[in-house]
């Protein structure tokens, strides 16, 4: 009976890690889904990708994704996840990529708000939840709740992909321009595939990175052991 047991015992855990398993691949197998249902909304061409790894720097906002220069991959490409603008490629080597995220502090994209079309430079903050609207006057018409999209100014991120939500409006009396924040679309913390964009071709942004002008705009620094870590 005791010897019965144990084997019981063993067979539970066994089953148990499987379920576990099944869950993981259920929950890959619905981010992959909803990856792809968004990339049927876009113009430009697009492949998938898998975050291989997160900078281990809390002031670096930065991830590694698995693929490179042999995937077509170049300097300036934006990334997005099923919900919205992630980032983009600062940095490549043959098989990986390095992309920085919205959220980090030297990141800065120009937006533009859906409803009316007003135009601003939403900037990262170091917190993956939290993005500034700057340089708005304290007269704009901008509400809580607004959706702010790439506008395509500045050439490095194409136009129309979701990249925050107007959360918080501060006016300050006698200051010229209003205090905002906004949340990420993009699941910045969680997402594990993303979208590559393609923009047209001989349209890719040969500048460097914003945040990242210092660095070559390809780099074998980025190893493949890296990756893996």
């Amino acid at each position: 009976m005791k010897q019965e047991n144990e084997d019981l015992k063993a067979r539970l855990l066994i089953l148990e890690r499987r379920a576990l398993k099944y869950a993981a691949l259920a929950s890959e197998n619905n981010e992959l889904r909803r990856l792809m249902n968004s990339s049927e909304l876009l113009d430009d061409r697009v492949i998938v990708s898998e975050v291989v790894s997160v900078s281990p720097d809390p002031y670096s906002h930065e991830i590694i994704i698995n693929k490179g220069r042999s995937d077509g991959l170049e300097v300036g490409q934006a990334i997005l996840d099923a919900y919205g603008l992630m980032g983009q490629v600062i940095q490549t080597s043959q098989v990986t990529s390095r992309v920085l995220l919205v959220s980090d502090s030297s990141h800065a994209v120009p937006v533009e708000v859906v409803r009316n079309g007003l135009r601003a430079v939403l900037l990262g903050t170091g917190d993956s939840g939290a993005l500034d609207l700057v340089h708005v006057p304290d007269t704009a018409d901008i509400r809580e709740g607004d959706l702010l999209v790439s506008s395509g100014l500045g050439g490095r991120f194409p136009r129309g992909y979701p990249v925050a939500e107007v959360s918080l409006i501060n006016k300050e009396p006698g200051e010229p321009f209003v205090s905002i924040r906004a949340r990420p679309k993009a699941q910045l913390n969680q997402s594990r595939l993303a979208l590559v964009v393609f923009p047209p071709k001989g349209e890719l942004r040969s500048q460097p990175a914003i945040g990242d002008e210092a660095q070559p705009e390809s780099s074998d620094s980025v190893t493949e052991q890296e990756g893996e870590g």
